[in-house]
């Protein structure tokens, strides 16, 4: 769904380019407290250690699965937004920030959506989708049953949802701003109906993927905090909630190493090989934009002679090869990325923590 230049005009793609400015700000403030784990100290440098870098394998994971688009319709294809598996598995403020990221890099190195249209592509594809989903998905977790599997489960639903819902706010930009006099209701319409269609696949990787981390580590898993059952002693033949250990940190202390190497090695292998058996046709914005005339205003990406534009190696003739590489570096780049900034911002948060708890920094 990525928006190019040229779909919504400069007024518009100001406006929520300011939108997107502002939510990434605040995003970096909350991430600073989903990345610390907890509000004690010691607990808090111990949580960022695990999740500054699943977060930045989070965004590398993301922008590997977008290479891989998947056929829901006669000439239509779809791809992952992953707002829903950011919020799930590292936090909604940071699961902004790792799409976001995700973005930036398809933008500056890809040519894939707008230098112009980054604003509208975060407020629609990272924002929009993460709150929807989050949302959504606590609420779920509240009335299910406290279990693995209905983390799993809500967030299927969660997933499925937050895609037509990205879907509807693009139509609402377009109906505001759009560069083509076209029938917004039939846009509407269509632009709904593809994206329920892209929902379906966005939930099975999203649930496939949180119920695979879950399995292994739901200690990891942001979404899966706080719903474990308390174990219950039998004492006097009554069942008896057991006392909470002064010390939660069994599962904590285990590295997150293996985790991160299986997720890493995953992403390379989806996006450096898997992805050149994906989809060719396009996606459900492209589909959608051709048959109702958006795309007529439509320009070229500033970049689009640049050495890595359109998911491919200038100068490597081999088209396997070429993707392949592609894929590869993307995923390099955006885990180093997307790692520097949590790192920067977890490390910020120990610097606040610090100054709160030193001598200079006791409120009296």
């Amino acid at each position: 769904m990525h928006a190019p230049d040229g779909f919504i005009d400069a007024p518009v793609s100001a406006a929520a380019g300011l939108v997107a400015a502002g939510a990434v700000a605040v995003s970096l403030r909350g991430a600073r407290r989903e990345l610390g784990g907890t509000s004690r100290p010691s607990a808090a440098v111990s949580g960022g250690e695990r999740t500054a870098p699943l977060a930045g394998l989070v965004a590398a994971f993301i922008f590997a699965v977008q290479m891989l688009n998947f056929p829901v319709a006669a000439g239509t294809s779809g791809h992952l937004l992953g707002g829903a598996l950011a919020a799930i598995l590292v936090g909604p403020y940071t699961g902004v920030l790792c799409v976001s990221v995700v973005l930036l890099m398809q933008a500056v190195l890809f040519a894939d959506g707008g230098l112009t249209a980054l604003g509208v592509n975060i407020t629609d594809m990272a924002i929009v989708t993460t709150v929807v989903a989050y949302a959504l998905f606590r609420g779920l977790v509240k009335v299910l049953p406290r279990t693995r599997r209905s983390v799993t489960a809500a967030s299927f639903v969660a997933a499925l949802v937050s895609v037509p819902a990205s879907a509807v706010v693009f139509t609402l930009l377009y109906a505001i701003g759009g560069t083509t006099d076209v029938s917004i209701g039939r846009v509407a319409t269509a632009m709904v109906g593809v994206h329920v269609l892209i929902g379906i696949g966005e939930a099975v990787i999203t649930a496939l993927t949180v119920g695979a981390v879950v399995a292994v580590r739901p200690d990891l898993v942001y979404g899966a905090r706080g719903l474990q059952r308390k174990l219950r002693l039998r004492v006097n033949g009554e069942l008896v909630d057991a006392p909470d250990s002064p010390e939660p940190v069994p599962a904590a202390a285990r590295s997150h190493r293996k985790v991160w190497i299986t997720g890493l090695a995953a992403s390379l292998v989806l996006a450096g090989f898997v992805s050149f058996y994906a989809s060719a046709n396009p996606d459900g914005l492209e589909k959608v934009a051709t048959d109702q005339g958006m795309d007529e205003k439509a320009e070229e990406h500033a970049i689009s002679d640049s050495p890595l534009a359109d998911y491919g190696v200038k100068d490597v003739d081999d088209a396997r090869l070429s993707g392949g590489l592609a894929g590869v570096i993307g995923v390099g780049v955006t885990v180093v990325a997307g790692t520097g900034v949590f790192w920067a911002v977890r490390r910020r948060r120990g610097e606040d923590t610090d100054d709160a708890t030193s001598p200079s920094g006791t409120s009296v």
